[in-house]
């Protein structure tokens, strides 16, 4: 009898083992199965096509219910600004420059007359705005932090303090002021303190000149940079956009190069100040579409080559959930407000939905980065909870702009991870670089 109950129990253990594994295959597969292609994700929404300057979009995806008997506790965020004007003053200037000679040596098609019109009409508001948060970025944080706030309730319910950081920049305050105070409109017992300071730069954006901690890590060059030439760029938008603003570009300044770019620049941004529709049929999202593929490859080199500087900004995020977890802080939540140059790079660092993966084929690279992920407002969120039986079994989940994101870590219960695993991998990956 007791060989028999031996047997029984090894094989009981052995089928558990095998209904685990089949488990942990399926769940592999259903999450491969979610990733749409980005080509088909494109035909769904062109605009996506817009890369850094696609306006963040709300989409209540569903959540996976998480494992019986953990609790959300603690919320780890970063997120971009929201939408502005350009970032800098030369797309204006360089614009006015050359739409002003080209009315004057009557060198504009009719569409093109129609346009200098109406981008002169605008000129004062654009000069003006130049880095500044829209009103539509306003608008985008706070609906962010509401849905925050519904989404984990058990985080924010009684009250508790909040940390919220910036970078130096009036865009990036802005952000996070109107995120923070959706939070307090939510539950006014939540107390948060907002810093924009030099003394807080390391864990925001470490790369700022004013930063008093100097760090010296590594730029890297993706792997698919040494297969660039097998990419074939077709240019003849360029041509075709040209064509429909201008009869000649001779003796205009800039070369084909240089104002088509500007133009298709302008066009992607207007979104995001409320001026869709300045540039009539010059440009269709459809064309930005053609050209995507490329836009993603040079926006993959740079997210990519400054993933280390973005160390300091995940051990912040390791450090402060550890002093959460242990009572050390009682903080609910720490929030982040930077730019796409430190959420883009942070994306790969931490191997979101595979971003680290650095194909050698040009043609893969989309298929592990997009860069309308790193959009205006985009955000990561890392998602804390709780075991009933253990104070220290904690489990963790990613959204990426309010999606659950794989990590590059194994689990058997995605989208949570175990706490431990992740903050080893993530410590490890920190350590090796220095």
């Amino acid at each position: 009898m007791k060989v028999i109950r031996i047997f029984s129990l090894y094989y009981t253990i052995m089928f558990k083992r095998i209904i685990i594994s089949l488990l942990f295959v399926f769940t592999s597969l259903t999450i491969w199965a979610q990733v749409i292609p980005a080509f088909d994700q494109l035909k769904a929404d062109p605009k996506k096509a817009y890369g850094n300057d696609y306006p963040y979009q709300f989409k209540m995806t569903a959540l996976t219910k998480a494992p019986r008997g953990y609790k959300p506790f603690y919320i780890s965020h970063y997120a971009r600004h929201g939408s502005r004007y350009y970032w800098n003053d030369k797309l204006y200037k360089d614009l006015d420059t050359l739409l002003t000679k080209a009315h004057e040596k009557h060198l504009l098609t009719a569409e093109g007359e129609t346009f200098y019109g109406k981008f002169m009409a605008a000129k004062s508001e654009l000069m003006t705005g130049i880095s500044e948060l829209t009103q539509r970025g306003w608008e985008q944080h706070q609906q962010i932090a509401r849905t925050m706030y519904n989404r984990f309730p058990q985080v924010f319910k009684k009250g508790g303090n909040v940390l919220a950081i910036s970078s130096l920049s009036g865009r990036c305050v802005l952000s996070m002021s109107a995120f923070c105070q959706e939070l307090v409109q939510c539950n006014p017992n939540i107390e948060i303190r907002e810093q924009s300071s030099r003394f807080t730069l390391d864990g925001v954006v470490p790369t700022d000149n004013q930063n008093p901690i100097k760090h010296h890590y590594p730029k890297v060059k993706p792997k698919y940079e040494k297969n660039r030439d097998k990419f074939q760029f077709d240019n003849t938008l360029q041509k075709a956009i040209i064509s429909r603003v201008f009869v000649s570009t001779e003796g205009l300044p800039g070369n084909m190069d240089q104002i088509a770019g500007n133009l298709i620049n302008l066009y992607t941004s207007l979104p995001n100040i409320y001026h869709e529709g300045m540039m009539g049929n010059i440009i269709t999202d459809e064309e930005i579409v053609q050209r995507w593929e490329a836009s993603n490859l040079g926006a993959y080199s740079w997210v990519f080559g400054d993933q280390y500087q973005m160390i300091p900004i995940l051990e912040d995020i390791i450090k402060k959930a550890d002093a959460a977890i242990d009572g050390t802080s009682d903080h609910i939540s720490d929030l982040r407000f930077g730019h796409d140059s430190c959420i883009g790079p942070l994306t790969v660092l931490m191997g979101i939905n595979g971003a680290d993966r650095d194909p050698e084929d040009p043609y893969e690279v989309k298929s592990c980065y997009q860069n309308w992920e790193t959009c205006k407002a985009c955000n990561i969120q890392l998602i804390f909870y709780r075991g009933k039986k253990s104070t220290d079994d904690i489990l963790v989940k990613c959204l990426l702009n309010g999606s659950e994101a794989q990590l590059p870590i194994k689990t058997e219960t995605y989208p949570y991870y175990r706490w431990t695993d992740v903050k080893q991998f993530y410590t490890n990956r920190c350590n090796s670089v220095k």
